[in-house]
């Protein structure tokens, strides 16, 4: 009898040109280099200072950190973290205290810790790249670009931005575990997916708590399923959405926690100010200006002034420039799936932060672009692997032309990385890139006041309320200021005009308790200290003042009592 014909077995399929394209290098070798320079480009940043802007808040005024990972420490990033912060993320504040508790507040630790966070992103958005595309060369440029980029230098060398670096490593390590799920169900061979599931989700939740800028993250994921994963499919659109609501599940949870911290701090009370005309403005501009720092980044501060209005002509040429681009991307989206992705992975992303709910009144902040800028780098590189499908000598010049970007980047990066050496350095060089910047002026000020400069001192503080009259950091500052001067009424002046403009700033009370002390004014004085104090229990300087103000008052002898000044802005 003759044996019934069987199928023969398929082939397995051969690598594609795209990914055994260029000289062959193991997947790890790759990783590995690129977290190494990344290393090495950033290794400065560990022989830089804190800044007084938020470090103080995160750490170095903060007792709670200061204390390491004690149980009650713990319990008070969970259960009972500072207002000020504006949302809860309490895996970053467990990072800063795990580095006091190895560093104390030596600042080239908590650097290092930063850096080396960042330098494992970088590996991890090669790792997720290549697995979810398998082009190994076009992954690792993304990579490169990513971890080397100037414009994030802040996120990387800004110990208060902890929070951009840890979040992006839960995020990065979600996603690869989605990935690893992904495939796993639309293969014909039958595999158990829910530890990858469970795995994503816990992973995505570590990120929310390190900071709620992943909530856009379900909405990534359903771009990860139209491209690369190809899991729109006739039918199933609605089982890929149904997959992702514990996910959105966690970020209605956030949000709730985060709109409730934010009312008690009131940082949503500029928004009632300004018009949704203006906050739209705002928008369309900051979208235009978020992709021009990441195509020639130029200019970069630590502090963007937001303008009252932008002007109409403006607001209508951004708009139109995005509309252009959506519409181009959209018209191409069968032939080159990845536009639609790259586009509204960083359109998408960056909603939370864009302006339409104002937090603070800065414009932007180059921060913001730590994780949507991968979408905007898979557009470039993978759009100009396309657009060279033709060419003659396609890997000389892809190879040249990224090797330019790179270099560039590194230059430009290890540039801007200098200017966070310290405050003085840092604000100097935002008041030479930017206009009008009252939050500059009155830092830059307070770091030259503390170098004997007390007139060029007060001028900036000057300069800093005149562009923003009801800047009450500069107020106290300017009484600070005019106090080691001698000239104590005018102090008392400059110092109650910030109390009447922000009745709950404890740095103005401690000052205005000091101009009190020297004018003799001791019960005064006294109540001035305490005050501060109940507003702010961690405040050292103002609980030392009061113990020798009292001592003074015993003894009737005169003690010196320390000011402080304020920096964050409100």
């Amino acid at each position: 009898m003759r044996k019934p014909a069987t199928k023969p077995k398929p082939a397995p399929p051969k690598p594609s040109a795209a990914v055994t394209a260029g000289p062959h290098i193991p997947a790890w070798l790759l990783a590995i280099l690129l977290g190494l320079v990344t290393m090495a480009l950033y290794w400065p940043a560990t022989r830089h200072d804190f800044v007084s802007y938020d470090d103080d808040l995160y750490v170095t005024a903060n007792s709670h950190v200061q204390a390491g990972l004690t149980l009650e420490s713990v319990k008070w990033a969970f259960f009972q973290p500072d207002a000020k912060f504006g949302y809860w993320h309490p895996l970053t504040l467990l990072s800063h205290m795990a580095d006091c508790q190895m560093y104390g507040l030596k600042p080239w630790g908590h650097h290092l810790t930063s850096v080396l966070l960042h330098a494992i992103n970088t590996m991890l958005v090669f790792l997720l790249l290549r697995r979810l595309t398998g082009a190994m060369w076009r992954s690792a440029v993304v990579a490169a670009l990513f971890g080397w980029h100037p414009v994030h230098v802040e996120s990387v060398a800004w110990v208060a931005e902890r929070k951009d670096v840890l979040s992006a490593l839960f995020g990065l390590l979600s996603l690869l575990f989605y990935a690893r799920y992904a495939q796993k169900r639309t293969s014909h061979i039958p595999q158990p997916v829910t530890l990858d599931y469970a795995l994503t989700l816990f992973f995505f939740a570590l990120g929310l708590m390190s900071k709620p800028m992943l909530v856009t993250w379900p909405f990534v994921m359903l771009l990860l399923d139209y491209w690369p994963l190809a899991r729109f499919k006739p039918g199933r659109v609605w089982r890929l959405v149904w997959e992702k609501v514990p996910f959105l599940a966690l970020v209605v949870v956030v949000n709730i926690v985060t709109l409730v911290i934010s009312k008690q701090l009131g940082t949503l009370s500029t928004v009632q100010s300004l018009s949704i005309g203006s906050r739209v403005g705002n928008a369309l501009i900051s979208y235009c200006r978020y992709l021009g720092k990441l195509f020639w980044p130029t200019k970069l501060a630590v502090f963007y002034p937001r303008p009252g209005h932008w002007p109409p002509a403006e607001e209508l040429l951004a708009g139109g420039l995005l509309l252009g681009i959506s519409l181009l991307f959209i018209a191409n989206r069968r032939r080159h799936l990845f536009l639609l992705t790259g586009w509204l992975w960083f359109v998408g992303m960056l909603v939370p932060v864009i302006g339409l709910v104002q937090v603070g009144d800065f414009a932007m902040a180059d921060r913001y672009t730590y994780l949507p800028s991968l979408g905007v780098l898979i557009v470039v590189v993978w759009g100009i692997y396309e657009l060279t499908g033709g060419w003659r000598h396609r890997v000389i010049a892809l190879s040249m032309a990224g090797s330019a970007a790179v270099i560039l980047c590194l230059a430009m990066t290890r540039q801007q990385l200098g200017y966070w050496q310290d405050d003085e350095t840092l604000f100097r060089h935002a008041l030479a890139v930017t206009e009008n910047n009252y939050v500059a002026h009155n830092i830059y000020g307070n770091a030259i006041l503390h170098r004997g400069q007390t007139d060029e001192a007060i001028s900036q503080f000057q300069e800093a309320i005149r562009l923003e009259p009801s800047y009450s950091l500069a107020h106290n500052n300017l009484g600070m200021a005019l106090g080691m001067k001698g000239q104590i009424d005018e102090a008392i002046g400059q110092v109650q005009e910030a109390l009447r403009l922000e009745p709950n700033l404890a740095e103005a009370h401690n000052n205005l308790g000091n101009a009190l002390y020297i004018k003799g004014r001791i019960d005064e004085a006294i109540s001035q200290f305490q005050e501060a104090i109940r507003l702010n229990p961690d405040f050292a300087t103002a609980r030392d003042n009061l113990a020798r103000v009292l001592e003074a008052k015993n003894a009737s002898t005169d003690t010196p009592v320390k000011s402080g000044p304020a920096n964050l802005p409100r």
